[in-house]
């Protein structure tokens, strides 16, 4: 079990990683911008992946009725996604200890693990919401109106995931260092439960 234990704090240490890098990247490129535009977003705000990268974005959504991107302080999440990570991944380290210490069993390894993903759906579905409102409420005195071809007005909602075309636009978006930091943590603690589990059976 100590072993199942010292692989759990590890896990849940390597969520840390959210606090230095980004969780999710989006990019832009199109014919007219060789160096693709992107914009990195943290759990504390969103960062252009270039100097120049958000000003540029802004003003191109201006054309087309597009809000300008928040800042940290304009939306709640900002404020509390450090704080529900920072109880996670203090959650994590100290059920590891009280494992490794016998006072608790692998179980609980399992149960953060749940918990860390009933989370992370609850901000997916939370980011989704927010990219619906971003590409979709357009300002009606925009300088450029453009519709689809059945004559409704076109939305410019980037995707969760993956590749889309937005006029002359190329746009990606995909989960980030940050993200990736957490995944392993989260297999970790899989990995943590499996190995306790293992060792119960002995």
């Amino acid at each position: 079990m100590k072993k199942a234990s010292v692989i759990m704090i590890f896990g849940a240490l390597l969520v840390l990683g959210l606090y230095v890098y980004p969780l999710w990247q989006i990019m832009l490129g199109a014919p007219q911008y060789p160096d693709p535009l992107g914009m990195n977003i943290h759990i504390d705000g969103i960062r252009g992946a270039s100097e120049f990268d958000i000003q540029n974005i802004d003003g191109l959504n201006h054309y087309i009725g597009m809000q300008k991107l928040p800042k940290a302080e304009e939306m709640w999440e900002f404020k509390t996604f450090p704080l529900i990570i920072g109880t996670m991944i203090g959650f994590g380290v100290l059920i590891g200890i009280m494992g490794y210490l016998g006072k608790v069993g692998y179980q609980w390894f399992l149960g953060w693990f749940i918990l860390m993903i009933v989370l992370g759906s609850l901000g997916i579905y939370d980011f989704n919401k927010w990219m619906i409102d971003y590409g979709t409420n357009l300002d009606p005195d925009a300088i450029m109106k453009l519709t689809n071809p059945d004559g409704t007005p076109m939305t410019y909602k980037p995707p969760i995931l993956g590749h889309t075309k937005m006029l002359n636009f190329d746009v990606t978006s995909l989960p980030a260092t940050g993200a990736w930091m957490m995944f392993s943590g989260m297999i970790l603690s899989l990995l943590a439960t499996y190995v306790g589990w293992k060792s119960k059976e002995k």
